[in-house]
């Protein structure tokens, strides 16, 4: 019976909110910006950081968005 089933892991049967997903990521970008800009420190590599980390959360969230309306991604 176990060599006719293909092998899969639990979260492959129910997958997540692709939907509050992506508003999850962009609101966490939106707060570490205004974290950049609301910050208190003198030096700019936290700042750095932030917008980093935020830019590479939208990248994520529009690489996303192209690959599944191209039909690269399921």
């Amino acid at each position: 019976m176990a060599g006719d089933e293909p092998v899969t892991a639990p979260d492959q049967h129910k997958p997540g909110h692709r939907k509050s997903g992506r508003i999850g990521a962009v609101v966490s970008a939106v707060a570490l910006v205004l974290m950049a800009f609301c910050g208190t420190e003198e030096g700019r590599v936290e700042d750095l950081w932030l917008f980093g980390i935020a830019a590479l959360l939208l990248a994520i969230v529009i690489g996303d968005a192209v690959l599944r309306r191209n039909g690269l991604r399921s």
